[in-house]
């Protein structure tokens, strides 16, 4: 059985008051879940004071992104070794705002992929399609290139070492909402399309929903059978309502 994931995108928000004080809440509200893995994916800057607060807890950490290159002359970028120094294990990677305000298209973002596994981290793959995409009817076609771009580099059989999130990005923050059976019915799209190259692999891939996850819908979410949980944005920087998503993943 898939063990569910529960992974905070802390986007460009925190302080390092605020991380702490967000931080303590998390770690003494989560101690009793047994059986999902929770975790956050913190700003650069912060990776130091959450390495240190978190590597004695259960609580999890990552980054919210990943250069393709290993070192070089790449003013700005963070390379898979920088984070392995701060002993990260999830990096997200072709996040819906990196490849819509940045540009990353679908070659840069399995070239990240790759670094990331790489390395040894464990690579949390976005993939979703924009409002429009989705009222042409574009969603299969879309996410599956964005699938293909990554296992036409790496192989399908390395999915089994990354975890993928499905974004529907008309979902977020554009007061439309997606229903957990439109959810479930993309998340089963994705595992089909991933069984269709390997079974194995799609029956055990865990497959987040990252579609304003909130403290209020996370149990009608989580009973779908394809969704393993969530990557959560806006909820994961309100310890309350992320302690509620990690339960109701747990539970």
């Amino acid at each position: 059985m898939r063990k569910r994931l529960v992974a905070g995108n802390w986007k460009m928000h925190g302080g390092i008051e605020q991380n702490r004080d967000l931080l303590s809440k998390i770690v003494a509200g989560t101690m009793e879940i047994d059986k999902a893995t929770c975790a956050v994916c913190v700003p650069y800057p912060y990776l130091s004071q959450v390495h240190s607060f978190l590597k004695d807890t259960h609580i999890s950490w990552g980054a919210q992104n990943i250069s393709q290159y290993d070192k070089g002359a790449y003013t700005g970028e963070v390379s898979a070794m920088m984070l392995n120094d701060f002993s990260c294990r999830y990096v997200i990677v072709g996040h819906s705002e990196r490849r819509t305000l940045y540009g990353e298209d679908n070659c840069t973002v399995a070239r990240k992929f790759k670094a990331a596994l790489d390395a040894g981290l464990v690579p949390i793959l976005c993939v979703g399609e924009t409002l429009d995409q989705r009222e042409a009817g574009l969603m299969e076609q879309v996410v599956s290139e964005q699938l293909d771009a990554v296992i036409e580099l790496v192989g399908v059989e390395v999915l089994a070492d990354s975890v993928l999130a499905y974004e529907p990005i008309w979902a977020i923050g554009t007061g439309k909402t997606a229903t957990p059976q439109q959810a479930q019915d993309a998340h089963i799209f994705i595992r089909k399309r991933i069984a269709s190259q390997n079974p194995t692999i799609a029956a055990e891939l865990q497959i987040l929903y990252g579609g304003s996850v909130k403290a209020n819908n996370a149990v009608e979410l989580f009973a779908m059978s394809d969704i393993d949980g969530g990557l959560i944005g806006g909820a994961a920087l309100l310890a309350d309502d992320f302690v509620s998503i990690c339960m109701a993943a747990n539970n």
